[in-house]
Order: C-alpha cells, then sequence, then structure tokens
C-alpha cells in the first residue's frame, strides 16, 4: 500500500496513546484526519485543537461523509478495541482497507532508517529519550512515543521523515510488523500471558522479533537476556557500559565505556537504576546511528522525562509526590528502588491500582511481594481495561498476600483525606489505569493544604 494514495484516514480508538501519535502524524501531513473513542480525554481534546474530528458514540450515523468511500479512506484500529465495535464491523463489511496500528507503523517507517525500542519494560522511557537526543543533533526523525514527552508535551518529535524511532510492542506481538535497522531489546520478563499463554512463548516471539532486522541490521541486549547481539548494562563487562556512577544534587553523573572508548561525565536527570538502563542504550543507538558523543551527551542533560514515568508533582522538604505508569511487579520494583536511593530515610506511602485482572491473577504473589517493600501500601479495586472480572481476583485477594502491617484498602474519594492523615514524607500512585486522573486532584488539595 502507498500511503500517498491515501487522503482520508479514520482511526477506531483514536484516544489511545500509540495511536494518537499516529494521527497526529497524519495530520501534520496534511492527511484527512478522524475516529472514534469511548471517552474524551486530555488526548481527544489535544486532538481537537489540531482541527481533527473526534465522535464518543460507535454510531455509524456518526462518521463524517467524506470518510465513507472505501477507495479512498483507510481505517486504522487498535486490538483494544471490542470486537462488537460498530464502526469497526462497519468498516470491515464494508470493503475498507482496515489495519491494525502496528500494521500502520509497519508502512510508515518501511522506507525510513528505522531505530525501534522493544522489552516488557523500560520501551516508552528509551524511545521518548532516543527521540529527543536525537531530535536535539538535529537527526531529520519523527518519533511516536507511547507516552507524553515532558519536553515536547507531546507523544509524536516530528523533524523530518528519514528517521523513524519507534516503541516495538510485543502485545498481541505487533512488534512483528516491523523491519528496524537498529533495534534493541530491554526486558523479557513474563506479561502479557493472555495473549501469550506462558512465558517461554513471549521469549519465542521476542527471538522473531530479533529477526525481523534489515540486512546489515544490529540487535542491542540488555546484558543477561538470551539473545545474541551488541549487549548493554550497568556496572558489567557489557559493550556499552555505565561504570563510576555518582549522584550529584538529585541527578546521575556517570561515564560510559564504549566498544571504542570512554565518554566522560554524562549527566542524567531521572532517578532509578532502570531510568539509566534506558538512558544508556538509548545513547548506544544513537552512536551506532552516527550522532556525535559531545552532542549527544549535551542532549542528554536536557532530557526531562515522560508523564506518569516517576513524575514529580511536588517536591518539597516537607513533602514529596510521584506518580508512576508502573503495572508490572518488576517495574513497581524498579520504583521502589529508585525512591529508596533517592530518600533512603524518609517513609514511604504507596497508592497502587492493579491493571488488569489476568495480570493481577498470573502474577499476584509477585506484585505482593513488590508492594511488600513499601512502609505503607493502600491498594485501590482492579482497572479492568478490556477485561471481564474473573472470580476470586479481587483486590483483598491481592491485598491478603501482602506481607506488610501498614496495609489496606482505599476508594479514589478517600485518597486525599488518607494522604493528609499520613506520617508518610514520600507518597506515591502507581498504576496503568485511571488513577492518573486522580493525580491533578491529589497534587493541588496537597498543594492547597500546605
Amino acid at each position: 500500500m502507498n500511503l500517498n494514495n491515501i487522503h482520508n484516514i479514520y482511526f477506531v480508538g483514536i484516544g489511545g496513546i500509540g495511536m494518537s501519535a499516529i494521527a497526529r502524524y497524519f495530520k501534520a501531513t496534511n492527511k484527512h484526519v478522524s475516529g472514534y473513542d469511548k471517552t474524551k480525554t486530555v488526548i481527544t481534546d489535544g486532538l481537537e485543537a489540531l482541527g481533527v474530528d473526534v465522535v464518543f458514540n460507535d454510531s455509524v450515523e456518526t462518521i463524517e461523509s467524506s470518510f465513507l468511500n472505501p477507495n479512498d479512506t483507510l481505517v486504522v484500529y487498535t486490538p483494544a478495541i471490542p470486537k462488537d465495535n460498530k464502526l469497526l464491523n462497519y468498516f470491515k463489511e464494508n470493503g475498507f482497507e482496515v489495519l491494525k496500528r502496528s500494521e500502520i507503523l509497519g508502512l510508515i517507517t518501511e522506507n525510513t532508517f528505522c531505530l525501534a525500542v522493544a522489552g516488557t519494560h523500560g520501551k516508552t522511557t528509551t524511545t521518548s529519550i532516543l527521540g529527543h537526543i536525537m531530535m536535539e543533533c538535529n537527526v531529520p526523525l519523527t518519533a511516536f512515543l507511547g507516552g507524553i514527552s515532558e519536553n515536547y508535551n507531546s507523544n509524536l518529535i516530528l523533524n523530518g521523515d528519514e528517521v523513524s524511532v519507534v516503541e516495538a510492542d510485543e502485545f498481541d506481538r505487533s512488534f512483528l510488523t516491523l523491519s528496524p535497522d537498529l533495534a534493541c531489546i530491554t526486558s523479557m520478563d513474563a506479561d502479557h500471558l493472555d495473549i501469550y499463554g506462558d512465558a517461554s512463548e513471549l521469549i519465542r516471539t521476542f527471538e522473531d522479533f530479533s529477526k525481523k532486522l534489515k540486512p546489515n541490521g544490529k540487535l542491542f541486549v540488555k546484558n543477561g537476556l538470551p539473545l545474541k547481539g551488541i549487549t548493554y548494562g550497568i556496572e558489567d563487562d557489557s559493550d556499552y557500559c555505565a561504570q563510576n556512577i555518582k549522584i550529584q544534587n538529585g541527578a546521575y553523573v556517570f561515564d560510559v565505556k564504549t566498544p571504542n572508548t570512554v565518554l566522560e561525565q554524562v549527566q542524567f536527570n531521572l532517578p532509578g537504576r532502570h531510568n539509566l538502563s534506558n538512558a544508556l542504550i538509548a545513547l548506544a543507538m544513537a552512536l551506532e546511528y552516527g550522532v556525535s558523543a559531545p552532542d549527544l551527551v549535551k542532549a542528554l542533560a536536557s532530557y526531562k522525562g515522560v508523564k506518569r514515568r516517576f513524575t514529580y508533582q511536588i517536591k518539597t522538604d516537607d513533602l514529596v509526590f510521584i506518580d508512576d505508569y508502573a503495572h508490572h511487579p518488576e517495574e513497581i520494583n524498579a520504583v521502589h528502588q529508585a525512591v529508596r536511593e533517592m530518600y533512603p530515610e524518609d517513609k514511604v506511602l504507596a497508592i497502587f491500582q492493579p491493571h488488569l485482572f489476568s495480570r493481577t491473577k498470573d502474577f499476584g504473589a509477585e506484585f505482593a511481594q513488590s508492594l511488600s517493600q513499601f512502609d505503607e501500601v493502600l491498594l485501590l479495586d482492579i482497572y479492568p481495561a478490556r477485561e471481564l472480572p474473573i472470580e476470586g481476583v479481587t483486590s483483598q485477594w491481592l491485598l491478603s498476600q501482602i506481607d506488610n502491617p501498614n496495609k489496606g484498602l482505599i476508594s479514589k474519594s478517600e485518597i486525599i483525606q488518607t494522604i493528609k492523615e499520613s506520617k508518610a514524607k514520600i507518597i506515591l500512585t502507581i498504576g496503568a489505569g485511571d488513577i492518573g486522573v486522580e493525580v491533578n486532584k491529589i497534587r493541588e488539595a496537597l498543594i492547597h493544604e500546605g
């Protein structure tokens, strides 16, 4: 398919973080873009501000007439859309070209020099670091992000069309539509077992992804993963290695050993060894692409982060409020490591909203272990997303496995008062569901209280 010949693009699920980045891209390249989503959000508001028509009713009557011709309209959908969605079924039954988001990403990037970031954790932060440092070095790129970059207040970085930087998403095996020139795999922890069945099948699919590289392509792998490639790691024997790590004024300062040289006094402002690892692989990929090392080091120091990835909402001497998207036990462990490294002496209250009944069931023991590490832990009800309840799998069930005397269940309406009554200096909100909607309310209430 030649995207140059398509003028109308309709998105079913346009408010998704990955979908909206592609919608922004097509709008910026002068396509006629419209779409549907279930709920009005900050993301859909942003699209409407760009002139994209968004509807919130899946009735066929809501489709603008110019999108009703299957000969000049392409339809893009996300696998998160229910199979009984009326709009999606109308397009499928009436001769429209209907493609998954991942297939469109494959088409957009196939004629570019593509840098792809894969892994069960770290994709969004790594992609946004890579997009930012290459943008700062004026590489003619388009970067599609799975989160909102603090530097650009967007999930799209647009500076040209010769190079693409993308997240290679393992959900629904989406990343197998890509053919990257440079790719990395940050992690291969068991996840999405509702899709894969077991961890071994997930690993096999990552192996399949590693074979999708273009001829002469290069694969980077986190040291210790069971795949061959250029290795990267922290204070180990990797090809690209972060060494001599210090914390100065709340930032990491470290050296990077490459196969050819050592970059000294590199600064990175996000806390957590997991983020340091993300910065390291972004530097490695940009160096292999051919950007100059001094320019990259300067660019990395200006990176601000991704919204809802260890995002400071309040940072004072008396109170610190951090919000994070973590929704897997290993991600919660990473948040815990980061907060303990930055605030080793302070009491930490974590408020967690489990995401998906299936994930909670599959990793109940692991979630309990990771959450038990905080000084105090409170659970919201499980956020169902695309799922129906599973009998016996509830937040109470998860809470019963947490080994911590300071634990409990909480409703959204109780969060603010509970925080005010807590003696904890460090407050964490954690989860990938709609807990993010509560963050602004919590911050405003605590600022007002202060």
